[in-house]
């Protein structure tokens, strides 16, 4: 049976919209680091490079005469990323954000039986296939988030803050502390496809 995410896995990607405190494990990810503007073409372009090999490793594996122990076939994840501002917009925030500071690592998970060798064999691959730039600034990574405060946030990017200020508030009621700014974006809705007001973003931060 394939590995739906929607359905298995639904306390970490399908919070409800208000704020919750979720544990994230160690999980497996193909990362493209980047920084500048979201909404630019260079942007686009890499999501379409992290796409090229998240589906490479897919089909690779499912053609595969011997696949991985533990392989089972699997809904492609959502998209991510991880975001911040630049090291000179810190020093001169005046509190408006200006997006061509940002600074982001976007990515796109990977079951556990995927491996540094297998993603290795199967970026040389995508790169005759489809060559793409880009694709020489993906990498594999562990990454862990430990205690987190998520929740879900429909509607526009731009309205973000708003539930942002939710999230801060519930940390505060809870006795938490937010570690940083930085904070984890999981992308439910295609963009391209979905009316503003029904985007679908996952936001998290980590806590202590």
């Amino acid at each position: 049976m394939k590995h739906e995410w929607r359905k298995k896995e639904k306390a970490t990607y399908l919070p409800k919209a208000k704020p919750e405190i979720i544990d994230v494990p160690e999980y497996n990810y193909i990362v493209l680091s980047g920084e500048g503007n979201p909404n630019s073409e260079q942007f686009e372009e890499s999501i379409g490079a992290l796409y090229s090999m998240a589906y490479g490793i897919k089909m690779n594996l499912k053609k595969s005469g011997q696949p991985p122990q533990g392989y089972q076939d699997w809904t492609v994840y959502p998209l991510e990323g991880v975001w911040d501002i630049s090291e000179k917009a810190k020093a001169n925030y005046s509190g408006e954000l200006d997006k061509d500071e940002l600074v982001y690592d976007i990515m796109i998970r990977q079951p556990e039986f995927v491996n540094q060798a297998f993603f290795d064999e199967v970026l040389e691959m995508t790169k005759k296939k489809k060559p793409n730039m880009l694709l020489d600034k993906i990498r594999f990574e562990k990454i862990t988030d430990g205690q987190c405060v998520q929740m879900l946030h429909v509607g526009s990017y731009d309205d973000e803050p708003e539930s942002f200020a939710k999230m801060e508030e519930f940390v505060q009621e809870t006795n938490l502390t937010r570690k940083s700014k930085i904070h984890r974006e999981i992308y439910l809705s295609d963009f391209r496809k979905v009316p503003v007001e029904k985007l679908k973003t996952v936001l998290r931060f980590k806590v202590d």
